[in-house]
């Protein structure tokens, strides 16, 4: 393409890198140091990351940026970038739970442990953003906010916390205030003294204060929510809250397609 025809367009790439194979096979420009880390964004559409890239870019210079379609793309060339801080993956209007996207945030977060996988997605949707945690990743950024915000949500998850939209809480709250019509549903995976420790799990009592409520010894309540843990397979009360949670909207949207 020949840039004379557009007089107005900058071609600099200051802050990111495009390591991406061009169509008369050269290599990429070569991008300045100074960068302690790098952000990989994860896109098979590529004018979509090169966007994305390009403004995160102009929002965090001393990130380096670099955009691929594949992991397997950046692996082949990560030796020349520096230390990996995160990975984002944006799936677009994809579903979480569609078997391709669910697997490759499984394998993402499995191998990249020690480095946080956030999800970049189009739908803020509760459910979806329940099974983005479960299957590993360490925040869900919907693609309503801004790019100075997005960058920010990084480097929080980077700092070790996690990231859910302002919506999955409000979801949250609804499914709490409408959980003795949604108990009930439950009632084949818990027992009645469980589905009492479900309703305190969900709503972040500690062991003492459900053994006191419910009269139980403390022993008894640790018991329990081993047991519970066990039934909806989590490894720890966060993820269980998370899984309760997705169970109770499961049952309330079974229940409504019933009325």
């Amino acid at each position: 393409m020949n840039s004379a025809l557009i007089p107005n367009l900058d071609l600099r790439q200051e802050n990111v890198a495009f390591p991406l194979r061009m169509e008369n096979n050269s290599n990429p420009p070569a991008v300045p140091g100074g960068h302690t880390h790098s952000l990989v964004i994860l896109d098979n559409r590529e004018l979509d990351r090169q966007c994305l890239a390009q403004c995160m870019a102009a929002q965090k210079a001393d990130l380096q940026i670099l955009a691929f379609g594949t992991i397997e793309e950046w692996k082949q060339k990560r030796d020349e970038y520096p230390p990996l801080s995160a990975i984002l993956l944006n799936v677009g209007g994809k579903k979480i739970d569609e078997p391709a996207v669910s697997e490759q945030i499984r394998k993402l977060s499995s191998e990249f442990v020690s480095t946080p996988l956030i999800v970049l997605a189009d739908s803020d949707d509760f459910g979806q953003i329940v099974r983005a945690l479960e299957y590993g990743a360490k925040g869900f950024i919907p693609a309503s906010v801004s790019v100075s915000v997005c960058m920010e949500l990084i480097a929080l998850s980077v700092a070790g916390g996690i990231f859910v939209p302002a919506s999955a809480l409000f979801a949250m709250r609804h499914l709490l205030d409408s959980s003795t019509s949604t108990a009930r549903p439950l009632a084949g995976i818990f027992t009645d003294r469980q589905v009492e420790v479900v309703e305190a799990l969900r709503r972040g009592k500690a062991n003492k204060i459900i053994a006191y409520e419910l009269n139980l010894r403390e022993s008894t309540v640790k018991v329990h929510v081993r047991n519970i843990m066990k039934k909806v397979k989590a490894t720890n009360r966060t993820e269980v809250v998370f899984k309760l949670n997705d169970l109770f909207l499961s049952s309330g949207s079974a229940a409504n397609s019933l009325c």
